[in-house]
Parts: C-alpha cells; structure tokens; sequence
C-alpha cells in the first residue's frame, strides 16, 4: 500500500545507527481511517476535581473564540526543527540605539555608511554615462537639464519618500516588503500563512498602534481586506513580487558597481581593453562575496572610513569643478530646464529617465537595511553627509561637461578627477564599489530571512553574524548564488549600458511594491486624511511607472534577463507558499478525532513505558494524525508526550516570557500536554537540546500548579457561597476572552458552574510565590505531588524526539498542473531545503522519525 519510515540511532552515534522500516502510508484525503463524519474534534481533559473515573467532557478552550469563518484559512510553514532557543539576547529586540555613548554613535555611523549607503553613494560612476548614451547631449542646455532631472530624483525618491515617510512605516524596527506585509497582517485578518490563533494577539510586541475602532474609513478597510480572498492573494502576491525584485536588485547591484568603478581603469591606461575590465570585474565579485560570512559589523565597520573618505572625495571634486569650470550649472535647481529637456529631446529625454534612475539605486537598501540600524542614525546620515556629497559631485561632472561635451557618452566622473588625485580616487571609488555590493547583498539576506520564517521560501542555514544584534546575519547559500548570477550578468552583458538597464528594472520593481504597502499602510495603520494619502500614491506611483516604461522599452537590449530571474524566484516562493499551505491544511483535516482518543484510552493502546516523547508537528489544535502511526506501528509509547508545535507569529521578536503556550490534550492519566513555542520572524532560535528539555519541563511544571492553583480558588468559592450566585468570582476576574485572572497571574478558561474544567494555561508569567498555602496536606496537594513526581521521574528516564515529516502528494485525478507543481516542483524545494534536525544537534539515540503521505 505504502510505506512508513522511522528511523532511530543506537547509542553509539552513527557507527550504531539502526533504521527500521515500517512502512509509509499514503492515504488519499478524502478517506481517513481516523476520521468519523460529525465528530467533535476539540480538545477534553479532566473535571476539576481530578477525578480520573468521572465521565470526561469537552473542554471549553479559549481558542475556539477564533470562530468557524477563520478555519482553515491561514497556514504555517514546515517547522519540524529543533531549532529553538530560550535564552535572550539582551540588547536586541529593537534597532535603537538611543542608550548609547558618543563613541558607539560614531562607530554606528560609520558602519551605517559602509552598509547601507554605499549603493546609492557610488550612483555618480554610472549615472550621467548610461544618460547620455541614451540622449546624446547637443549643448551647455542638455547638460543643465539632464542634471536637474538628476537633483529633483534624488531628492524626490531617496528623501522625501524614503527618509521621510517608508523608513517610518518599520515593522518595529524592521524594514523591507515582508516586514510591511507583517505590520499589515497584525492590523487586519489578511494572512494567508501562519495558523493564527487568538493567543497570539494577546503577545506584548502584537499589540501595537491597533487601529481604533471609532475611525470608519479605517474599519472599512479592515473589513474588505479581511472579507476578500482575491485581496488578500493579491497582497501575498505584491509581497513577493517585491521580494523576488529584492533578490534579482541583490545580482544586478554588484555588477553594476563594480564594473563602472573598473571601467575607469580605461580613462587612465589607454591600453586597457573592455575584455581585461570584465576580468578585473570577476576577481574583485569573487572577493567581495568570499568576505560577506565575516559579518556586518566587522566589514561595516572595516569599509566604513574608507566610504567617508569617498564621500568626502566626490564632495571636494564637486567643489573644485564648479570652481574651474561653470558654477552656473546650479540654475538646475530651477525645475523649469526639466521641462525645456524634454521640450529639447521629446523621445530621447523619456529614454534618459532610465539612466537618470540610477542616481537613486541603493534607496531601497536604506528601508530593507533597516534591522542593522535605527531610523534615526540613518535619516541623520543621509541629510547632513550622504546627500550633500552626492548633489556637489553631480553638480560638479555637470559643470565639467559644459566645458568637455566630448566625454559625456564615455566616462564623465573619471574625466572630471583632476590629473593629480586622478589615482587615489581610482582606488576609493573601486573600494566604495566594493562596499556598495554589499548594501543590497545584506537586503536580500533579510529579506530571504522574513520570508523563509514567514512560511514563503525554503529554509535555509542562517548564520548570525552578531552575538548582539539578531539582525545582522548571512546565508551562505544564497551569498554563492548571488556569486553566479552576477559573474553570469557581468560575462554576458559587457556594456554598463545594459547592466544599468536591468538595474532600474530590478530596482522600480521594488519601489513600486513598497510605495502600495506602504498606501496601505497610511490607510489602516496611520490612518492619514485621504488627501494625503492619494497625494502619495499617485504622485509616487506614477513617477515610477513612468521611469519603468522608460526601462521597459529597452528591455530587449539583453537586460529581459533579469526579469526572469525575478519570475524565476517569485514562482519558488508561490510554489513553496502553495504547498505549505495545502500540506497544512491536510493535516489539519486528518487530526484525530478525540473520540477515537477517548476510545484507545490513557493506554493509547499500546505499552506506556517510562520517558517524555517530544512529538513535533505543525498543529496548533487536535491531535496530529502521524501520532496514530507512532501508537499502531510501535510496541510502547512513552509515559508521557507533548506535542510541540513551533510557529511564527507577524512580529519581529516574540519576548521570552511569553514564548510559550501550554495546556493539556486529554485528561489527566494520559499524560498528553501541548507547547506552542511561538517565535516572531526574526528571533534568533540556538540553543542545545539539554537546555531545552529544562525549560520545557520547567515550563509544564508550572502550567501543573498553576491548574492546582484553580482547583484551590474554585474549592474555596464554593465553601463561601450563600446562594446560587457563585461568589468565589469575587477572587478571580474573567476577561471578555475567557481568560481568568487572580493575583496577577493568568489562570486557565473555565466553565462556570460546579463542573469548571481547565482547559489552558498561558504560562507567559511566574507563579506568585506569596500565595498562601493550607496548614493541612489536602488531596489535592497530594494529587499535585504525584503528577509533579510522576514529571520528574519520566524526565530522569530520557527525554526522545520525535519527528513527524508530513509529505503530499497529487492525487491520479488531480489536474496536470497540479500534478506537476506538487509532485515535482514542490518535493523537490523540500528534499533541497535545510531539515529542521541539522539546526539542533540532537544525539541520535535520543531521536525517531517517522514519515507520512497524504494524497491532496
């Protein structure tokens, strides 16, 4: 029929690693053998009195607030790992840095440079070149409007737009169109990824700037996203067509400026050829992604002098032509000689927007580059350094072509260097080549990041790169596929005419994904008056879709490449997406049912022998069907399991103490617990599975008295009561939610009446320690004794993981395209991605996994 796997390790390592098949079954959805039509699949356990042979009912759980219309809708990625962590890294769940000294302050801005602005920061090497191919300049007039096009982009797009507005729209201190889409989804039911449950909205990081409910236009909006599957598609989509231009924007950037900064070799050595400059261009690509695993500080803080020092270069050379040559070139100022360009030029000026583009590459970079820095120390970098550099070197290439039109086509920047500095600066504008390379390298790594943790790209192995600061980070992976791509698009496309083509393709792309986010985002989030919204979309929106016509009509030049690449990465994450999800929802239907649980019995039909199986699996509710394999295909089940689910939640950083979930998934003697261990996309998970072991056992030890500390208080009610109404409420709150409350601690849901049954128990705070204790040893301390000793006991006997790996498949009747996207594009991303057992080392004797198939 089919085959199941588990495999487990003898004691001695790898030398003693024993495999047991036993068969994987394949069972097509609609035919389950688990399943009966009509039943009720919540979670029970016990009445309050611990009464083990008092009929069982149904539990009230407070999720089930999350009612019938949100089922099924949103999905988790695969996270079978291990990879979790349960110690803080202090210091590091926001950007800021407003509690530091001078000196760090210094040190942070010069690593800001070497990061974050080196893209835009070397656009003077290309910009006027690729212009001017494109327009041939005819006079003096050309020039001063090519350069006033230059000056009003650089302050529209990377000023206004960027450092003004999108670097506020930071999802906590976390830039980029996942970290929008994230913001988006806290403020409105439109995720189409994680299991969601209404726990999580009650996470401290959660609940920020939530709309206010008396504002109409905003709920309105809310409502239509959240009614709408066809927007919230559309969303995901936009998303990650961003992310995808985010990837091919990381290829064409070091090419780009690599190759214009060695194409002035040419300008001083006439002998050089273009073929030496595309070879000179390879080694220096090939050096620079060798040093991206040493990290962002270290390389940031290395490279950063020397970008200063290349900013104070293009100032001093700006300065000094505008002095020898014409400083009436800043009559450009005057947005007027634009339209005398285009009045000039018509067809040929419209083609020059490409080129004029490139002065504002890299302003992406400062929004997804975002998690490295704060706001603060990247708006003040660019205003009072980056920006007045770069408008003084382009009015000083401007003032020097007046003079020498006969160079605008070839190489205006070297040209204007003056003969005795001519060397020096050769060698910084190489290195600030080299340093802007990186700028949308570490982009892409966050971005690869936020979408792999928010279930839309495959994992991959993350370094951290900072033992401080969890942003800053590296993927080896995607660095050496970032290697071949540009070396392909250097070696292919000589001319810096075509890379900058595709450069402004790749770079729009983005813009334009960010600019509607972020319209979005002042709509539901900000709620700005209407006139000021649709100033900024229409005005920004059109600008870009009009320089991306411009980029579009020369697609054909050989630049349609990086185009593809973009579909090619946006078509792995829709498919990975597509297929998470479904594989999600699967699992969902073929949980088990609890009346079949109630059947079995606390035995689960099998031996209960001593020792805590960790059975990892992606439901948040219900009891994961590859369970049922483990109790029908092994002789003994341990004495006691917990399900561990690890899920995302749309927030940068989950805080500690309120990392994890736990509650019960059947009635006391069958031992069976559940712990959602809840991460935000960009905590750093690392820890050793001995730590983990304690802080769970640790963590279930205190969900244990704490339904103790229940059963006290409703015992105690009931002694005080005089008359039916229950008085013992005057002692504990109960939230609109169902949540209950009594000392400060969060207690568990219940149902009120003599009946009460514990269904959950957020274990996000320590147990009061001053609560007061009996004089007398009760049943219930007793009882509160055994189970803590019992815990004890089974984690002194060994503690094993078990992994369940969920596969699907496409059902014979499903259709071709169907076939063809599950069967093989989707297995073969997961048979490629990273496991979650190589992100914690496990000992081999201490694991069993087990493998299942569903027919989809």
């Amino acid at each position: 029929m089919a085959e199941e796997v588990i495999s487990g390790s003898g004691s001695s390592g790898r030398e003693g690693e024993i495999d047991i098949r036993v068969g994987l079954t394949s069972r097509d959805s609609l035919d389950s053998r688990w399943v009966f039509p009509g039943e009720d699949d919540s979670e029970i356990e016990e009445n309050g009195d611990g009464d083990d042979d008092l009929p069982h009912r149904a539990a009230v759980d407070s999720e089930d607030e999350d009612n019938q219309e949100h089922h099924l809708i949103r999905t988790e990625p695969r996270v079978d790992s291990f990879d979790v962590e349960a110690l803080e890294v202090h210091g590091a769940h926001r950007s800021d840095y407003e509690d530091l000294g001078i000196a760090r302050r210094i040190i942070h801005a010069f690593q800001t440079l070497g990061v974050v602005f080196g893209d835009v920061g070397t656009s003077p090497l290309y910009t006027f070149s690729v212009m001017f191919s494109k327009a041939p300049i005819k006079g003096d007039e050309d020039v001063i409007g090519a350069l006033s096009l230059v000056l009003y982009t650089l302050l529209l797009v990377p000023l206004v737009k960027y450092v003004l507005i999108v670097l506020w729209a930071n999802d906590d201190g976390e830039g980029g169109t996942f970290a929008l889409y994230s913001l988006i989804c806290r403020h409105a039911n439109v995720s189409l990824l994680p299991n969601q449950l209404p726990s999580d909205t009650r996470i401290s990081n959660f609940i920020l700037k939530l709309p206010s409910p008396e504002l109409e236009r905003s709920l309105k909006i809310k409502e239509r996203l959240e009614a709408s599957l066809t927007l919230k598609k559309l969303l995901l989509m936009l998303v990650l067509a961003g992310t995808s231009m985010v990837i091919a924007d990381g290829v064409v950037t070091p090419a780009m400026s690599v190759m214009s900064a060695v194409g002035g070799l040419k300008v001083g050595v006439a002998a050089i050829e273009q073929d030496e400059v595309v070879m000179i261009s390879v080694t220096f690509l090939v050096i620079l992604f060798s040093v991206q695993k040493f990290g962002t500080s270290q390389v940031g803080l290395a490279v950063g002098p020397a970008l200063f020092i290349w900013f104070c270069s293009l100032a001093g050379i700006g300065i000094y032509n505008l002095i020898k040559y014409d400083a009436s070139v800043l009559r450009a100022f005057n947005p007027v000689h634009i339209y005398l360009y285009f009045k000039r030029n018509s067809v040929n000026a419209w083609y020059a927007l490409g080129g004029c583009l490139l002065c504002a590459t890299g302003s992406e970079a400062m929004f997804a580059d975002l998690c490295y820095f704060s706001v603060r120390s990247i708006q003040l970098t660019f205003v009072f350094l980056v920006l007045p550099c770069l408008l003084l070197g382009y009015l000083g290439q401007a003032a020097y072509l007046t003079g020498n039109l006969n160079g605008a086509e070839k190489h205006p920047f070297f040209l204007s260097i003056p003969s005795g500095i001519f060397w020096p600066v050769l060698l910084i504008a190489n290195i600030a080549a080299l340093i802007a390379s990186r700028a949308m390298t570490t982009a892409t790594f966050s971005c690869i990041k936020q979408s792999s943790n928010l279930g839309c790209f495959p994992r991959l192995k993350i370094i951290h790169t900072s033992k401080r600061l969890m942003g800053q980070i590296y993927i080896p992976v995607i660095n050496w596929f970032l290697l071949v791509g540009c070396l392909v698009l250097v070696c292919s496309m000589s001319s810096i005419n075509e890379i900058g083509n595709a450069y402004g393709i790749a770079e729009l792309g983005v813009m334009m994904m960010t600019t509607i986010l972020v319209t979005i985002v002042m709509l539901l989030i900000w709620r700005l008056n209407i006139i000021i919204v649709l100033s900024f979309v229409v005005f920004f929106l059109g600008l870009e879709l009009t320089f991306f016509s411009s980029v579009l009509w020369s697609v054909t030049d050989g630049s349609w490449v990086i185009l593809v690449f973009a579909v090619i990465m946006f078509v792995i994450m829709y498919i990975w997406n597509y297929g998470s999800k479904l594989k999600y929802e699967t699992e969902v239907e073929r949980k088990l049912p609890m009346d079949l649980m109630r059947e079995i019995g606390c035995n689960l039909g099998t031996i209960r022998v001593p020792g805590i199986g960790l059975l990892y699996n992606e439901l948040a509710k219900g009891v994961p069907a590859i369970f049922g394999h483990f109790i029908t295909t092994l002789p003994a089940i341990h004495s006691m399991v917990i399900f561990v689910c690890i899920k995302y939640v749309p927030v940068p950083v989950v805080p500690q103490n309120e990392r994890f979930f736990f509650r019960r998934v059947c009635p006391k003697s069958y031992h069976l617990f559940r712990c959602i261990a809840r991460y935000g996309y960009k905590d750093v998970r690392k820890e050793n599975h001995q730590a983990f072991e304690q802080l769970l056992i640790e963590s279930l030890e205190k969900l244990i008295r704490r339904e103790a500390q229940q059963r006290q208080l409703e015992s105690d009610g009931d002694e005080d009561a005089d008359s039916e109404e229950d008085t013992s409420f005057s002692r504990v709150l109960i939230d609109p939610n169902g949540s209950v409350y009594s000392l400060g601690v969060p207690l568990l849901a219940e149902f009120r009446g003599s009946s009460n049954s514990i269904s959950e128990a957020s274990i996000s705070e320590e147990l009061n320690p001053n609560s007061p204790a009996s004089p007398s040893i009760s049943d219930a301390e007793h009882s509160l004794e055994r189970e803590l000793s019992f815990i004890r006991q089974a984690k002194e006997s060994g503690v094993v993981y078990l992994l369940g790996h969920g596969d699907i498949r496409a059902r014979k009747d499903s259709w071709f395209i169907k076939k063809l996207v599950i069967n093989y594009f989707y297995a073969f991303l997961r048979k490629n991605c990273r496991r979650g057992i190589a992100n914690l080392s496990v000992p081999h004797s201490h694991l069993i996994q087990v493998g299942m198939t569903y027919m989809v």
